[in-house]
């Protein structure tokens, strides 16, 4: 019977082994399936924006609200002529001068105004050609009229995004059709346009829908904005379409309610105007602004020694507006220095503190403290009788 027994034994031990075995292989192979499985969501979840890289701005903050890939060099097309708009702008001294375009700026390929050579414009005729309906001429037209020659214009485009620490971003030519070394990211396209969107010139022409340009020899264009959303979405105000080959869909937009200016890039996306539509409209709900400063507390006077006043106003003449959502304003932080005392002469406007602005630990605005009123110092008789009462 024990013989019995110990064979039994050594028949079940490689049954129970290889049962076991077979076991743990599934359940690591079932382990392993929802790993995967929570992997690919949580790259649905990263990846949920279509765009190749996406970013949408506070314009007046600077606040990035959300982004994806937002660093990555890329091609952006017409929205290149974002910067020539602007740079345009900033360097011309006359934007209503007519002048002949030369032939360099005839047969450029891709959207055009079909400019003839030899025909007039002014700088403002062919900023509505180039920002409305994307003329490539246009923007050769521009370039060759402020800077001589393109290539010197192109310069002024690189340094203006230089001065602006658009550090992602580098031109080779006014236009956007795809060149080697020509390319920006999202969050410096974002940039880029916050800082055009407070020209007014560059305002006016971006949120324009349609408009009627006339040559010096009385030929009339007519113009419609491609950018479908200045017709389809509250509040929008702009600012530029583009497409290449390279570049994909590209598409810069910008809305406003509320004291709310956003801007929103998606570069390389399909669905272009749904997508900025979406992540517009769902920051307008989710983001307020709010005035910074009127969290900063401090004494609304400072003692004066000798002066015709014991006491002056003390406050600031700043504004510093900052989206934030639901919870957020818990995380603000002020700090505050401000002089004890004061002697005069005192004079309105002379600072007298500062105050300092931050969230989590973040510096988000610092300003001054300043006096809100004059005060003298106090007559030598005034000092005289003083001194006679206190004796």
């Amino acid at each position: 019977m024990k013989k019995i027994t110990k064979k039994m034994k050594v028949k079940v031990t490689p049954l129970i082994i290889m049962f076991l075995s077979l076991f743990f292989a599934l359940v690591l192979a079932v382990s392993f399936c929802f790993a995967a499985i929570s992997s690919i969501t949580t790259m649905v979840r990263a990846e949920s924006c279509p765009a190749k890289a996406m970013c949408l701005m506070e314009a007046n903050s600077g606040r990035v609200l959300k982004e994806k890939n937002s660093s990555s060099h890329l091609a952006m097309a017409s929205t290149t002529k974002i910067m020539t708009a602007i740079t345009a702008i900033e360097h011309c001294d006359d934007l209503d001068e007519f002048f002949e375009v030369s032939p360099k700026a005839v047969g450029i390929s891709g959207t055009s105004l079909y400019l003839k050579e030899g025909e007039t414009h002014s700088i403002r005729n062919l900023l509505y050609g180039l920002m409305l309906t994307s003329g490539n001429d246009a923007s050769v037209a521009i370039g060759e009229r402020i800077g001589g020659r393109v290539e010197h214009f192109v310069d002024l485009m690189n340094f203006t995004a230089h001065r602006l620490g658009a550090s992602n971003t580098h031109f080779e030519n006014t236009h956007g059709l795809d060149e080697n070394g020509h390319y920006t990211s999202a969050a410096d396209l974002a940039k880029i346009t916050s800082y055009a969107l407070k020209n007014p010139v560059f305002r006016d022409i971006v949120s324009t829908q349609s408009k009627k340009i006339t040559s010096g020899e009385g030929k009339e264009r007519y113009l419609c904005n491609k950018n479908k959303l200045l017709r389809t979405f509250d509040g929008a105000i702009g600012v530029k379409t583009g497409f290449t080959d390279d570049a994909g869909r590209c598409l810069v937009s910008a809305a406003e309610r509320d004291g709310m200016t956003l801007v929103c890039v998606v570069l390389n996306c399909g669905p272009m105007f749904e997508e900025c539509a979406k992540q517009m409209e769902e920051a307008f709900k989710t983001y307020q602004m709010e005035d910074l400063t009127k969290m900063v507390t401090f004494p609304k006077t400072i003692m004066v020694e000798d002066g015709e006043k014991t006491e002056v106003c003390v406050g600031h003449k700043e504004k510093f507006l900052y989206p934030l959502k639901e919870g957020e304003k818990q995380k603000i932080q002020t700090s505050v220095t401000l002089e004890p005392k004061l002697k005069p002469v005192l004079e309105e406007g002379q600072k007298v503190g500062g105050f300092s602005i931050s969230m989590s630990n973040s510096l988000l605005f610092s300003g001054e403290i300043v006096t809100m009123e004059k005060v003298k110092a106090r007559r030598l008789s005034q000092r005289f009788f003083d001194i006679i009462k206190e004796w």
